[in-house]
């Protein structure tokens, strides 16, 4: 049954990502809900859950965009990995600590493809930065952060991590 749920959440979010977001952006930028989703993943299912769903969301959204897959799959994996790690050490997380988390994990993802990019001499890095990274962090964390609250307004996050976690 988890693997259904997980292949229906990679399946779904593909086409959400490429076809219906870019024509719902703010003020041209878009969440990065695979970001999002695998963060939740890791958080909710564990380390190795986290890294799996990390490493098949970023392969198959890489074959979508113009993104390079090696970076994709082990940003997406990495980020996974390590949202499992506090998912599985921290027992309540609160929203305000998983909005930084989810700030930081796409502010680093977002300079590493800032960095690994040719820019020229006017779009330097501090120009990705400042109209990329940083608008796109806040995206992420604005979507993350709703879904969060949405989840745990409907089911009993805490009980059932706990109860997972065993």
């Amino acid at each position: 049954m988890r693997v259904l749920v997980w292949s229906a959440l990679i399946v779904g979010l593909v086409p959400l990502q490429s076809v219906l977001l870019p024509h719902a952006s703010v003020w041209g930028v878009t969440p990065d809900i695979g970001l999002i989703a695998v963060c939740l993943a890791g958080l909710f299912g564990g380390e190795i859950h986290g890294l799996l769903v990390g490493l098949v969301l970023g392969w198959a959204m890489s074959l979508f965009s113009a993104a390079d897959p090696v970076t994709c799959v082990t940003t997406k994996g990495a980020v996974g990995f390590v949202a499992g790690l506090a998912g599985r050490h921290v027992v309540y997380l609160s929203p305000p600590i998983l909005a930084l988390g989810i700030f930081v994990t796409s502010c680093s993802a977002g300079l590493l493809t800032a960095s690994l990019l040719k820019l020229n001499d006017q779009q330097g890095l501090w120009w990705a930065i400042r109209t990329v990274v940083l608008p796109q962090a806040a995206m992420d964390t604005v979507v993350g952060s709703a879904f969060y609250w949405l989840a745990s307004s409907r089911f009993n996050l805490e009980r059932w991590m706990a109860e997972y976690r065993m």
